[in-house]
Order: C-alpha cells, then structure tokens, then sequence
C-alpha cells in the first residue's frame, strides 16, 4: 500500500467507475501479454523487512514519525502502526557476491536507523511478532499517521459490519477481538521479490507456493501474541483474521479470505489478477485518469494503476506484481511467508535458500507441483506454521513409485532442498563461498533444530523457572533478543536463557 491515497468518502458511481477501470486495465493485462511486451530477464531480486521501534525496557515505542524524520532517507517508510517501520533494498542482480553485498547494505542501514532511533529512546527490533506487545498497543490511535491507513482500516471494518475475532489455538489459546485491522501491524515480515518473464512466471509462483512450508519450517520466528505462547509462526492465522472482511455467515459459505494461500496450481500470471477481480471487492476505489487501453492503443505501457492498488489489497503469501521500470512492464513474483529477523546473516541466509531452492524447482522436468496436491502444499503450510522446525510435511516420494509420503521438515530441507538450493544459486552464477556460507546457516539450524522461534520459546520457559511472571519473562525475553540481533551472530548460535538475573515483575 505504497500509493499516495488521500482521505474521501466512496459513493456508489465511484465503486461503479471502479469496477470498469478494473475489467479495462485486465484487457490492458492481457494485451500486453498478448504482445510479448515485458522486460527480458535480468536476473533481479528485491527486499523489503518490515520492523518493530521498541524501547531499552523490551516495549513498543509509537514513534515511527520522530524516528523517520531523524533517519531521513527514501528507504525506510511507515508501516501500518506507529512502533512500524519499513526498509527498502535496491534491486540486486543475482549472481557472484550478491549475498554478502545484500548482508553489508542491510547491516549498514538498520545501524544508521538504530542509532537514529535511540535518540528518542527507541529501537530497531527485526522480529516477526513483538513479544510485548499488548492489546492496548493495537488499537486505531497508534495507526501511522497517513490517510492510506485510516481508509483502509475503514474499509475493512464497514465490508466486515462487527469486531473482528481473533481465535488461534496454539500451546495455549487466543481468543479476543478487534475493533480495527491495527492487529495485522504485529505482523512484521520479510519480503523477497523475483522479477521474472511471463513464460517463466507459472513455473516459479508455483514453486514458490511449494516451498512455503519449508521456508517457514526453517524461518518461524513469531511464537507470541498478547502474552499468549501460540503457533510457531502466529502470522500468518493473525494477518488473515485482522484482515478479514467476512462476516462468519460469508466464512460458512466458503468465502475466500483476502488473506490466502490460494486453491490451485496455476498456468499464467493473468490467472491471479484475474482471481483477485472475480473474488474480492474493491477495498479502495480510487480511479486514475489514465485509459490503459486508449494509452496500448497509442503505442504506450499503462501504470494499470487501479488493478496495482486492488492487487495490494489481497495479501496473497506469494502475490503477482506489475511494475514498470525504464518505462518497460515487468512481472514480479512476491514471497511474503517470512518473518523478519532474527539477524541479517539468517534474513540473508533464508533469502539465498528462498532463491536458490525455487530456480532449482522451476527448471525440474517433472516438476513438483505436477506430483504435489495443492491441498498437500496448502496444509504443510500450515502444518509449518503451527510446528515450526518440528513440523512434519509431505512430499512426493522420490523414484518411479510416485505419491506423496510424510518427512520431517528437517530432513526434507536437509536431503532434497538443499541440494537443489545449491545447485539453483549455481544456476544464477553465485559465487561457491557466497553460496555455502549463506546455505550453511540453514544446514545448521536443521542440524540443531532450532531457529528464532524455538530461541524465543526456550529462553521464556527458561524465565518462568527463575521465577519471573510471564510479563516480564517476555520482556526479558526480548531485551535479549535485541541485544542478540545487534550483535549479529546466526540464532543457532544464540546461548539459550537469560544471561543475568533479572529483577522479578
């Protein structure tokens, strides 16, 4: 939601002229597929991580204007609520040390944003939920301060006409509700993006869509909400039901959420946005000017502005994206499963696995989605959220005998994803120490089965047993944290536990 929305109520006309300018700019889609129009490969990946602002005591700070306007720079932005902050990397060729150039960007903006945060007693913080955060935090006051925020939250809340229920049942079990979307901010991920052609982009969002699971498996880092110990990567059960525009009658219809895995395999790009326009209702029907097939027709290249603001509001865990760049259309694909942190090196380790192991997948000849059931990739995905690097998962058997057959999570990463991870970061010309430094920080968590959330659960439970209340074992919890990511070394690295005591709460 990155566009320039300004505040204004809808009327019927405005949701009318919307729809048309919809069905218009699909037709522009579709034409300039039709034309072969893209870009040619370029081999280019994106980032963007989503961050929390806490203070020295491990709590929220809603301070991201302040600290925003110290760090001053076009790279980082607001996000949804005011203790959210955003970075944006510059595209990157993939290739030779793209890795390890990605790692030194990222360590030098989040210290420059770090140390411009402490001057008003705040923090950077990359975690997939704030441990400490409460319900009072997430209510529309602390919503940043920016008319695209506040008109969504108010479209959200009148397609959906009550509170929003928030019910996930974990190692213990949430139930409360929302009068606003403001929960969805607790959610702060790491976004990765391949540029791809048209002909390649089926082949690489259904791998992509099939190697969720085991990105989540190796990356959970999201074990908490409101005190409440929950799934191993609560996001993605929080992010759908803060977003969800369905009244329980529209839920027990089938409805599709606009937070969602998606249904099937796909054959096509189009097929997506396509889906986008039959399934969900327009959330913000601002139209622009522009007539994208009056601008085709006159040899041009459409923004396609209301199909690309429609498409930002249906979360897809991997979502199409139109751009344009040099004034020539490209596609991307947009891996959004992963939580932020623990530290850059496994930010970067799991954007090298991500890259590697879905170039590897899309160029098999027996690809896997053609022996995986969809139904199979969309309940490992929540078989990955729920258990983490416990999980279990299923696969298609390897040799002539075919099926599916249960793995551990482990294992499945260890013996058959690696590899292929590693021979597809080969394939995008990465340098061999780029490649194994980055795929041994995932080799290494499997081997020790542990990642962030495992760290965040074993170092609160170590907390509970020196006698510290639950609140402030969280708290504790995640000043260690803080001081852990900023030191940098990988979390499988990470001393289990509380260093020294501290005072009960």
């Amino acid at each position: 939601m990155g566009e320039k929305v300004v505040a204004g109520a809808f009327d019927l006309s405005d949701r009318q002229h919307y729809r048309q300018k919809l069905r218009r700019c699909l037709t522009g889609l579709e034409r300039l597929l039709a034309q072969k129009r893209f870009d040619r490969p370029k081999n280019l990946m994106g980032l963007e991580i989503e961050l929390n602002l806490a203070g020295a005591d491990g709590q929220p700070r809603m301070l991201n204007g302040q600290v925003l306007e110290r760090i001053a720079s076009h790279d980082f932005q607001t996000e949804l609520a005011m203790f959210n902050l955003e970075v944006n990397i510059a595209p990157h060729r993939l290739g030779g040390r793209v890795f390890d150039r990605l790692a030194e960007e990222l360590r030098t903006s989040l210290a420059y944003a770090h140390r411009k945060a402490s001057e008003v007693d705040a923090g950077i913080v990359m975690i997939g939920i704030l441990p400490t955060l409460d319900r009072d935090d997430l209510v529309s006051s602390n919503l940043s301060e920016a008319d695209r925020y506040t008109l969504l939250n108010d479209q959200i809340v009148a397609a959906r006409g009550e509170d929003f229920a928030l019910e996930i049942e974990g190692v213990e079990r949430l139930s409360c509700t929302s009068k606003s979307i403001v929960p969805e901010a607790a959610c702060t991920s790491v976004q990765l993006h391949l540029q791809v052609t048209p002909d390649r982009f089926p082949a690489v969002w259904n791998a992509a869509q099939a190697v969720t699971a085991a990105q989540i498996a190796v990356g959970a880092n999201s074990p908490f909400l409101f005190g409440h110990e929950l799934w191993r990567e609560s996001r993605p059960p929080l992010f759908q039901q803060a977003t969800d525009t369905r009244p329980p009658e529209l839920q027990a219809q089938g409805v599709r959420p606009r937070t969602w895995f998606g249904e099937r395999w796909i054959g096509s790009a189009y097929e997506l946005f396509e889906e986008n326009l039959r399934f969900f209702p327009p959330l913000l029907p601002f139209c622009d000017e522009e007539d994208p097939l009056e601008v085709l027709e006159a040899g041009g290249v459409p923004s396609l502005a209301e199909l690309v603001l429609h498409n930002g509001t249906v979360y897809r865990w991997n979502r199409p994206v139109y751009g344009i760049a040099d004034g020539v259309p490209h596609l991307r694909v947009e891996n959004r499963v992963l939580p932020a942190g623990p530290t850059v090196i496994d930010v970067v380790a799991n954007a090298a696995f991500y890259y590697g192991v879905v170039r590897a997948l899309a160029e098999e000849s027996r690809p896997v989605w053609s022996r995986l059931p969809f139904e199979a990739a969309a309940a490992n995905f929540d078989a990955a959220c729920r258990y983490g690097i416990d999980a279990r998962l299923q696969w298609p058997r390897r040799g002539r005998l075919g099926g599916v057959v249960e793995v551990d999570a482990v294992s499945l990463v260890r013996d058959e994803l690696l590899p292929l991870a590693e021979a597809g970061l080969d394939g995008w010309g990465v340098e061999p120490a780029d490649r194994d430094l980055y795929l041994g920080v995932i080799e290494e968590r499997c081997r020790r089965r542990t990642n962030g959330a495992s760290w965040q659960v074993e170092t609160f439970h170590r907390g509970l047993e020196a006698g510290l209340s639950r609140d402030a074992a969280l708290a504790a919890t995640t000043r260690r944290y803080a001081e852990l990511m900023h030191l940098g070394e990988p979390v499988h690295t990470w001393p289990v536990g509380l260093p020294e005591a501290v005072p009960l709460g």
